[in-house]
Parts: C-alpha cells; sequence; structure tokens
C-alpha cells in the first residue's frame, strides 16, 4: 500500500503528460476499442471510423501489419515495448512517431493493449510537449489503469503495483476510494470525473508516492488522465497513465545547478569564496561531503600556480578553501579551511594530479594493500564516516593547476555513476574559469594595492605634533586608485610636514605619476627646505622627468600643497602650486580658506618661488587638505563645494574619523570624475616640560656648560642611559658652531617620539660629511655625531642655522664607535673644524 502527497492537479496542454501522447485501446485480436482526442488529433481519425476495426488499418503499408503482430508477441512474453514507427494519418500523410505498448490485464485473466503514440516533427504544441516528455523519460516503467464512468477499476498492467503497492486482484473492479480510503483518493476521483464530464483529455496531476512497506522507495510520479471514447464518440471511461519521473526531476534538479552556478560563481573575484560556492553547491545535490583544495599560491598569491607539464617534481602543495557537509560540523574533514592538505603518493588525489583526468570510484576500496594503508588520517575518517563512493575532480584553466575538488558519499548508499561524474566536471570547469578569472584579478589588485599603500601616509600614532585621519576615494574603482594624493612627513625638531597633490588622469598610470612626484617631495623635504623652496624644486624636477620619461608627461599640471607645522612654536608654513587652499577650524568651529598664492601648477612656474603664508595654529586648531573632487562635482561648482565642505567641518569636537566620514559620505554619493581625498589633522604643541632651551656664551665655556645642562636635563626627564652620547652630542654641535659663527649660540632638547639636540648659530655655511684621511687632525666631528644619533641633519631659517641630531629613546645607537677610527668629517667651504 502507499500513501500519496504533492497532488497537484493541473490542465491544459503545457502540463500533458504521457502526457498528451495519442492513446487507443486494442484488444487481444489487435482490434481498436478505445480511442482518445488526442489520437483523433495526432492521426485525424474520429473515433467511429477506428473503433472496431484492426489497428492495422493505422499502418502505412500491410508489411506494416506483420511487423506489429511481432510487437504483440514480444509484448505478451516481455509486457511491455516501446520503439519508433511510421503510422497513416487520415489525409494520407506518413507520421513518425514514438510508440509504446503495454498489455493490461483484467478479470478472469483476459487482458487488453494501451498504445501509446507521440509524434515527430509535428508542429503540434501538445505533440511537441509530448515528445519533449517522452524522451525524458526514455524507457521508464508506465503504469497504467482504465476505469469506467463509475470509475471502477476494470484494466491494469503489472507496473502500476510498484509504484503504489496495490495488488492487481485487489483493484480490479473497485474504485480508487474502496482501495485507498482518504483526502487524497476523493481529490483522484474528483479530477476523474472531471475529465468523464468533459470527454477531455490532458489533464495531469503530480505526486509522490511513499510505500508504507518498509524497505520500499518513494516515487515522484506524474498521471496523465484521458477520457476514452468508443463507437459514435460515447464514453468509455478514463485511461490514467502514471510515469515514474524520479530520476527525471533529479536530472533536471542536477543539471540546473549549473544554471545556478554561472550565477554564484561569477558573482565574486574572491577565490575562497568560490571554492566555498562549489562545495555548497554540491552539497547534499548529489554528495554528501565535499571539498575544495587550492593550489597554495593561488588564495595567497604567493606565487605563480603551477604548470601542468609533466616534470617529474613533487606533487603541487594544496591548501584547503571550501568544505560542505550534510553533517553538522563537517566531521568528514580532518582540516579545516586554510590549512594545507598532504597528498598521499598512490592516492585517487595525486593521480588526479598527475594525469590530469578525474577519477571515479563507484565503491571505494578500502581492503588492505591500498593508498590507505599509508595515509591513517584519512583512513580513520573514511571508516568513523562510512565513506563508500569517491569522485575527484582536477581543477585547470589555461594549462595552469588551480586546485582539485573531491565529492564523497556517505550516507547515500547508491555509489556515484558516470552521469554524476559528468555533473561534478562540469561544475568543476566553471569554477575553474572563475577561479581563474579570480586569480588575474588578485594579482592586479595586490599590485594596485601595494602601489596604494605607498601613496598613502604612515599610521600618525604617537606623533608629537599632529593626530590625523584620512579618506581616498578613486574616481577610476576598477583600479582602485587614482592620481590624487597626501602625505605626512615627519620632520626635525618635533615638525611635521603635510601635502596634498592633486594629478592628471586616473588609473594605474596616473597613480605611478603621482608616486615619484611623492618620492621627490620626501627627497626634497628631508633637505628641510621651507615650503616655498621645496614647491620651486619640484616644479623642476618635473619638467626634468616630463622630458626624460614619456610616461612622465602626466605630471605636467599637477597640484601640490606644503605645509610645515612646528608644535614648538604653534606656526604653520604653507605654499601652494596650483592647489585649493586648505580648511583652517578653529576651536569655535568658524572655518576659514587661507588666502594662499595659487601659483602656477607643476611643471609650469616661472622659476621663481610661490609666495609662502605663515599662520598661527592654537592647540586643537583643525586644518582639512582635500582634492578637487572632495568639493566640485557636475552638480556644484568649487564655491558651492568649499562652502558645503566648511559646514561638515564646523564642528571640531568630534573626532577625526567622524569628520571625515561625514565628508566623504556627503559625496560619496554624487557622481565625479576626479578622485576623492581628505587628509583631516588636529595639531598639538609641545609641552613645556619636554622642551629646554639655552643661549650659551660664544667662548670656550659653552661647551662645558652645555654638556653639564644636557646632564642635568636627562636626569630630570629620567634618560640617564643617553647622557654619554648626548653630551659627546651636545660637544660636537657646539664646538663647530663656535668654530663657524660668531654671536649667540642656542642650544634645545627636546623629548618626543625621539631625543633631539639642537644647536644653532648665526652661521651660513651648511657642515657634511666627507671622507677624512688618517693623518688628518680634524674632520670626524660628524662623523661620531652620525655614529652616535640615528639621524642628523642642518636646516636654515629666516635668521640662522640649526644643525640637529636625534637618538632613540629606548637605546643607544649600537653603531657607536670610537671617535678616533678614520672617517669623514664635518666642513664648511672655508673652514676646517676641530
Amino acid at each position: 500500500m502507499a500513501r500519496t502527497e504533492n497532488t497537484t492537479p493541473n490542465d491544459g496542454p503545457q502540463n500533458q503528460g504521457m502526457y498528451g501522447s495519442a492513446s487507443a485501446v486494442l484488444d487481444e485480436r489487435g482490434a481498436i476499442v478505445g480511442w482518445t482526442q488526442t489520437a483523433q488529433r495526432l492521426l485525424g481519425y474520429p473515433a467511429r471510423n477506428v473503433i472496431g476495426k484492426s489497428a492495422a488499418v493505422l499502418l502505412p503499408s500491410t508489411g506494416e501489419a506483420s511487423a506489429i503482430a511481432d510487437f504483440a508477441e514480444r509484448c505478451r512474453t516481455q509486457s511491455e515495448w516501446s520503439g519508433h514507427m511510421r503510422l497513416r494519418h487520415q489525409d494520407g500523410r506518413e507520421l513518425d512517431v514514438g510508440l509504446r505498448i503495454s498489455m493490461l490485464w483484467g478479470r478472469d485473466a483476459t487482458f487488453r493493449w494501451l498504445v501509446s503514440a507521440t509524434g515527430v516533427g509535428e508542429p503540434s504544441e501538445e505533440v511537441a510537449e509530448g515528445s519533449l516528455r517522452e524522451s525524458l523519460v526514455g524507457r521508464v516503467p508506465i503504469g497504467v489503469v482504465i476505469r469506467d464512468t463509475r470509475l471502477r477499476c476494470m484494466w491494469v498492467n503489472d507496473t502500476m503495483e510498484s509504484y503504489d503497492g496495490i495488488p492487481r486482484d485487489r483493484r480490479l473492479g473497485r474504485r480508487f476510494s474502496d482501495v485507498l480510503p482518504g483526502s487524497q483518493s476523493e481529490a483522484f476521483e474528483t479530477l476523474m470525473r472531471r475529465v468523464v464530464r468533459s470527454g477531455g483529455s490532458g489533464v495531469h496531476d503530480d505526486r509522490t508516492l511513499r510505500p508504507t512497506s518498509p524497505g520500499r522507495d518513494h516515487h515522484t510520479v506524474t498521471t496523465s488522465y484521458s477520457c476514452l471514447q468508443g463507437a459514435d464518440g460515447q464514453m468509455l471511461g478514463v485511461c490514467s497513465v502514471t510515469v515514474d519521473v524520479t530520476e527525471t526531476q533529479r536530472a533536471r534538479e542536477r543539471f540546473a545547478v549549473l544554471s545556478e552556478s554561472s550565477t554564484r560563481l561569477g558573482d565574486t573575484l574572491d577565490v575562497v569564496r568560490t571554492s566555498q560556492s562549489v562545495a555548497d553547491l554540491a552539497v547534499p545535490l548529489f554528495a554528501d561531503f565535499a571539498a575544495v583544495d587550492l593550489e597554495q599560491s593561488v588564495p595567497f598569491e604567493a606565487a605563480l600556480p603551477a604548470r601542468t607539464e609533466p616534470s617529474g617534481d613533487r606533487l603541487p602543495a594544496l591548501r584547503r578553501a571550501g568544505l560542505a557537509s550534510i553533517n553538522q560540523g563537517v566531521p568528514e574533514s580532518p582540516w579545516a579551511r586554510g590549512e594545507p592538505i598532504p597528498l598521499p603518493p598512490a592516492s585517487p588525489l595525486s593521480q588526479a594530479l598527475d594525469n590530469r583526468r578525474s577519477h571515479l570510484e563507484p565503491v571505494l576500496n578500502t581492503g588492505a594493500g591500498t593508498w590507505i594503508d599509508q595515509d591513517p588520517v584519512r583512513a580513520r575518517k573514511i571508516h568513523e564516516n562510512g565513506m563508500h563512493s569517491v569522485m575527484v575532480v582536477p581543477m585547470y584553466a589555461r594549462n595552469v593547476l588551480l586546485g582539485l575538488a573531491l565529492f564523497v558519499r556517505t550516507q547515500d548508499p547508491v555509489p556515484f555513476e558516470e552521469a554524476d561524474l559528468l555533473l561534478a566536471e562540469q561544475l568543476v570547469s566553471r569554477a575553474a574559469l572563475s577561479l581563474d578569472r579570480a586569480r588575474q584579478y588578485a594579482r592586479a589588485h595586490t599590485a594596485t594595492l601595494a602601489l596604494q599603500r605607498d601613496l598613502f601616509p604612515l599610521p600618525t600614532t604617537g606623533n608629537t605634533a599632529i593626530e590625523a585621519a584620512w579618506r581616498y576615494l578613486p574616481a577610476d574603482v576598477e583600479h582602485g586608485i587614482g592620481g590624487d594624493w597626501f602625505d605626512v612627513i615627519e620632520l626635525s625638531g618635533a615638525r611635521v610636514a603635510l601635502v596634498a597633490g592633486g594629478g592628471v588622469g586616473h588609473g594605474i598610470d596616473a597613480a605611478v605619476a603621482m608616486g615619484r612626484l611623492r618620492t621627490a617631495v620626501h627627497t626634497l623635504a628631508d633637505m628641510e627646505m621651507p615650503p616655498d623652496v621645496l614647491l620651486c624644486h619640484l616644479d623642476d624636477t618635473v619638467k626634468r622627468l616630463a622630458t626624460q620619461h614619456p610616461r612622465a608627461s602626466m605630471l605636467m599640471g599637477a597640484t601640490c600643497l606644503y605645509a610645515v607645522y612646528d608644535p614648538g612654536t604653534l606656526r604653520c608654513t604653507m605654499a601652494q602650486a596650483g592647489h585649493r587652499p586648505p580648511a583652517i577650524i578653529d576651536l569655535s568651529g568658524r572655518v576659514t580658506f587661507p588666502d594662499l598664492h595659487a601659483g602656477s601648477p607643476l611643471g609650469y612656474g616661472s622659476g621663481v618661488p610661490p609666495d609662502a603664508v605663515e599662520l598661527e595654529l592654537p592647540e586643537g586648531s583643525l586644518m582639512a587638505l582635500y582634492s578637487d573632487g572632495l568639493i566640485a562635482t557636475r552638480d556644484h561648482n568649487f564655491d558651492s563645494g568649499m562652502r558645503r565642505l566648511a559646514t561638515v567641518l564646523a564642528q571640531p569636537h568630534q573626532s577625526l574619523e567622524e569628520m571625515c566620514s561625514q565628508a566623504t559620505d556627503i559625496f560619496r554619493r554624487q557622481e565625479s570624475s576626479a578622485d576623492i581625498a581628505l587628509l583631516l589633522v588636529r595639531t598639538h604643541s609641545l609641552e613645556p616640560v619636554n622642551v629646554a632651551c639655552w643661549t650659551l656664551p660664544s667662548d670656550q665655556s659653552a661647551v662645558r656648560s652645555a654638556r653639564r645642562m644636557a646632564a642635568l636635563q636627562l636626569t630630570a626627564w629620567g634618560l640617564e642611559r643617553l647622557e654619554d652620547p648626548t653630551k659627546l652630542i651636545v660637544s660636537e654641535l657646539v664646538t663647530n658652531a663656535l668654530r663657524h659663527s660668531s654671536g649667540p649660540i642656542s642650544l634645545r632638547l627636546i623629548q618626543h617620539e625621539v631625543l633631539t639636540c639642537e644647536v644653532s648659530d648665526s652661521g651660513t655655511g651648511i657642515p657634511r660629511l666627507r671622507r677624512s684621511d688618517t693623518a688628518d687632525e680634524s674632520g670626524r666631528g660628524l662623523f661620531l655625531v652620525a655614529q652616535l644619533s640615528q639621524r642628523w641633519g642642518c636646516r636654515s631659517t629666516t635668521s640662522d642655522k640649526v644643525v640637529w641630531a636625534e637618538m632613540n629613546l629606548g637605546s643607544i645607537p649600537s653603531n657607536t664607535r670610537d671617535s678616533t677610527e678614520p672617517a669623514t668629517s664635518d666642513t664648511h667651504p672655508d673652514n676646517r673644524p676641530e
């Protein structure tokens, strides 16, 4: 006995089953005793012209009569036959049809034949649909029941019992509701009564039959109902044809995954997500467990993927990237995602990689002497989880190994078949194309990100002079980078340089060009140039690069703003070359834009430094450096954009990150053809306790006084460990100042991220290192300073010059050497100190 579920009655030719095929009933002599409307539509004969006549009238020649006799004899022994024949239409045409003959049993061992013909190449939608369904069903046995007008079973074939479990003797002479009472049987009988009343055909329903007998499989079936007509068109009853579409439906579902996979595998360029999608699509569709292992260079881009030409080398290294299982926690896998996967030499995994062919093992051989003996980890998982059928499919694209896919059945007792392997290979091949695209994108994106990291400032955490935050939204979203840039450069004396630049064009070429410009700015900044002088040299550099390198011509017309902030004096000096002025926000929230001389864009300067402006920025002031893309869109000009920016920034007590987000979110939603860049800084001052200044006498006592005061100050700061190198540095710098200048000498110590020693004097000569001969009696002063400090330098101001040296607060420089070693020395253009 069986129970039915999911009954869905349907009408219309679009849902006709055996479906809209031309059906006729023959008696044991081959005479036609039942006819359907679909048979009339296919062959043109009304029921009155064929009822009672031999089926041979439908054949194109008498030669076919002997053929049908042979078919009838074959059916008596086989109960069912299917094949192709030619039938004659009423108008004389010959039709190629797919023919199916089923033996039906009645009471007292009488029998009938149900003949179903499906047209081939007919224009009728019903016939075409029936042909399609017939091709899907193939040679699957059909269950047939013929009932009279009172819905009592008169004829049935043996196949029907295999579907619902109702024996023939119990079914014959009874209605369906008598054999299997319940609401479902009433629904079926209501449907059949409607067919009898209408005299039509083509009504069908889909249902799942679940036998109540243990050990029997359930079936997904579709049933077609047709009204049988006798002579003069009277109703004889209703014929139901039931077809098991379980495998057909499963095939449809599986191959529908291929359509879904194109979407799911193509919507991401992340190789790990793509691998996981493959595993998720396979489970539980046709596998109980699936794993996708990628060649280790694919997800991490550590190197080029392995080539597939035979080389005899060791197997490539794989790393697990996708996992799926019907069991919670994926107990079948000893390795988690991201972990390396060992490959036993004689295993199906290594064989698939070696011969570049898929491996299907319907029944996994776990006996002694197999590869499993050499892999105890996998052996334990195989036995614990009941793995009994395996498929291994290598993943290749353009002759490059990308990985390996493993599919396993554990709870599903049916072994994998060739059809399963075909589906798995189709799925993996689609995934390989997606992985290859993702791999290429990842390689290009990695290069872009490396370039991008070089174009943006380093974190300023712990910087004494400022705290900073920034945002960057490239106009070229495909490459994620453009020609605009900004930077924060730490200078001597706790000062900091703030830079913003705007380039010409977008994409990687523009970014490379601006990278050259950024490098030039760093070099010039290390030379301690004032902003106006630096921009003048930068203009010359752009002209020279544009002449020497064709791609560097993109630098022509670039803009730059360069500002230097000194936390010791709270003064900020700035100049610009064609760039927009910064926004200055005071503690009350008032926003101003300094009146800077715009100057010419880089590459078009006259050789005269642009005008520099010096401002006082009280502690806690905000300064915003930005690109044109932040203030100008297609709907707003620069002036209105600057007013909108001022409105957003007029909240100085918010965090810098919040202000950056608010400022850029407004413009993110608007279309812009330029990069959007914003550098926002909040100024700080040096704590007086961290700065010590002295004015020294212009005689030899200055050296002794400087050493003593420096030692006392270091003790006060708890930096006694730096006393010896600091005293030596102070001695050398003060001595040089005495020898090469006149007027007052100043000493300043600053404790910030490093310890800075500065000695200023009124001299104009710039000290430099040089190679000192062994016999030279002087020239080793600056060499000693360079050895004791982590860096040193010299800068000029409007009234004097400052020679400085920095030491790490954590330790004494490890490169300290004996000062008597021959080395370079400091000199002035016309003097030799010491």
